[in-house]
C-alpha cells in the first residue's frame, strides 16, 4: 500500500486489511478505473489454454490466442511434443487492466514431466490481454524481467530417454544426447551408494545450443557461466513439492573435458539434486560443494594433487588458506583459479571427515547442518554433535590436513 495518496489513518488502517484479506475495493475516491477481466476469468482462460497442451489438442491451445500469435504458437507447440509433459498449470498472481479493453497479466507457469518431476518446474510470466467481441484473448506472452526461458522457446527439441534420466537438448547431435545420458545414468547409482536419502532416483538434463543460451535458461548473462561445465537448478530445502531439479550443460565447457571429468561433472550435479532436501539456508557452500565432489571423486583413485590442482600449487607456494572457503568465494564470472581453489578447500574438508570419522559421519553432518533452522549456529552445533569437536578445531585440522594431502 505504500505510495498511495489520500484517506486518513482509518481508511489508510482498512485499505491495509482488505489488501490482507485479499479483498478489493479499497481506493481513493474518484470515477472507476478502465475494466478488466477479474482474476477467475483469467485463470480460467490460462486453465484451457494449458489443458490443451497437456491434451495435445493443439486447436484448444489456439483458442485462448490473438491470431497474430499463431505461427509462433504452432511451432512451440511442435516443439512440445518431445516433451513428456506431466502436467502444466498457470497461476495468476495479479491482473492490472491497462486501458479500456486490455490488461496485463502476472502468472507462474508450472510444468512437470512425467515419470521425474515430483513438483513442477516453475517460471515467471507476464501476458497481455485483449478484449474482443466479449472475449479475452492473449496477445503476448513473455518471461517476467529476470525470470529463465525455457528449452524449447530456444529451438527444436531433440530427447533421449536413459535408464535413469531424460535428455533434452536444442542444437546438440542425437551421439552428444546419449553420451550424456549413459553419464547421467552412471551417476544415479554413484550417488545411491554416497546418499542414503529419499530422493527420484532420476535426473533431467537439459543441454542448450551455446552458453549464451545456458545463461537464458538460468536468467542471467552468460559470461558468468564461461568455464564452468554444468549448474543445477532448485530450491534449497523445499520439500517434495518444490520447483523441480534441472542439470543444465554448457556445450563449450562440457565438450573440452575428458571422459573422466564429463562423468565427474554429471556426479557432482546429481549429488545436487539427491540432497536438494537436506540443503538448507543454513548449509555453507563449502559443505554442498565439497560434499558433491567428494561423492564425484570417490572411488576414482585420483591423487589429492590430481583432484585439487590450484590449491596444491597454493601450498607449494607456501599460500596454504588461513580458514574453510566463504560462500562469496563460490561466485561465477570472478577469477577462476580462486573459484578452483574454493571447491577444492571445500572438497578436502569433505574428505577429511570422511578420513577420520567415517563417510556416514559426514553424510550425518551434512543432515545435521541443514537441520539447523538458521546459519548461525549451525555448523558449529554439527560439530559438536555429530564430530566432537569446535570450530577452531575443525579448522586447524582442515589446515593440517590440506598441507599434509597437498604439501
Amino acid at each position: 500500500m505504500a505510495g498511495r495518496s489520500g484517506g486518513v489513518a482509518r481508511g489508510a488502517a482498512v485499505c491495509l486489511l482488505a489488501a490482507l484479506s485479499a479483498l478489493t475495493g479499497c481506493t481513493s475516491a474518484g470515477p472507476p478505473g478502465p475494466a478488466g477481466p477479474s482474476s477467475k476469468e483469467v485463470q480460467n482462460l490460462l486453465d484451457g489454454h494449458a489443458k490443451a497442451l497437456l491434451d495435445r489438442d493443439e486447436a484448444g491451445y489456439l483458442a485462448a490466442l490473438d491470431p497474430a500469435l499463431a505461427p509462433a504458437a504452432r511451432t512451440e507447440f511442435d516443439r512440445l511434443a518431445k516433451v513428456p509433459l506431466g502436467g502444466v498449470d498457470y497461476r495468476v498472481t495479479d491482473v492490472d487492466p491497462a486501458g479500456e479493453g486490455r490488461a496485463t497479466v502476472e502468472a507462474e507457469l508450472g510444468y512437470r514431466i512425467k515419470g521425474y518431476d515430483s513438483g513442477p518446474s516453475t517460471t515467471a510470466r507476464v501476458l497481455d490481454l485483449a478484449e474482443r467481441d466479449g472475449r479475452w484473448y492473449v496477445t503476448g506472452d513473455r518471461a517476467a524481467e529476470g525470470a529463465p526461458q525455457q528449452l524449447w522457446q530456444q529451438g527444436a527439441v531433440e530427447s533421449v530417454t536413459g535408464r535413469r534420466s531424460l535428455v533434452l537438448g536444442v542444437g546438440q547431435s542425437e551421439e552428444r544426447l546419449r553420451e550424456i545420458a549413459a553419464a547421467a545414468d552412471r551417476a544415479v547409482p554413484a550417488v545411491g551408494r554416497a546418499w542414503n536419502g529419499s530422493w527420484a532416483g532420476r535426473i533431467v538434463v537439459l543441454v542448450p545450443a551455446s552458453v549464451e543460451a545456458m545463461g537464458r535458461l538460468l536468467g542471467g548473462p552468460a559470461a558468468s557461466y564461461r568455464g564452468i561445465a554444468a549448474v543445477t537448478t532448485g530450491q534449497a530445502g523445499g520439500g517434495p513439492q518444490a520447483p523441480a531439479d534441472r542439470v543444465i550443460v554448457n556445450p563449450d565447457a562440457y565438450a573440452v573435458l575428458g571422459a573422466f571429468g564429463r562423468q565427474m561433472v554429471l556426479t557432482h550435479e546429481t549429488t545436487h539434486v539427491a540432497t536438494r532436501i537436506r540443503t538448507t539456508a543454513a548449509t555453507p557452500v563449502w559443505l554442498s560443494e565439497g560434499f558433491a565432489d567428494w561423492v564425484a571423486y570417490r572411488g576414482s583413485g585420483r591423487t589429492a594433487a590430481q583432484a585439487a590442482p590450484e590449491l596444491a600449487r597454493a601450498v607449494r607456494a607456501g599460500d596454504l588458506p588461513a580458514g574453510l572457503p566463504e560462500d562469496a568465494d563460490f561466485g561465477f564470472g570472478g577469477d577462476a583459479d580462486a573459484l578452483a581453489r574454493a571447491y577444492e578447500g571445500g572438497w578436502l574438508a569433505c574428505e577429511m571427515i570422511a578420513d577420520r570419522w567415517g563417510a556416514p559421519a559426514l553424510t550425518g553432518f551434512y543432515r545435521a547442518v541443514g537441520a539447523h533452522p538458521a546459519r548461525e549456529g549451525a555448523p558449529e552445533k554439527a560439530l559438536h554433535d555429530v564430530l566432537g569437536t569446535t570450530p577452531e578445531q575443525f579448522t586447524a585440522d582442515w589446515r593440517a590436513y590440506v598441507g599434509q594431502r597437498l604439501g
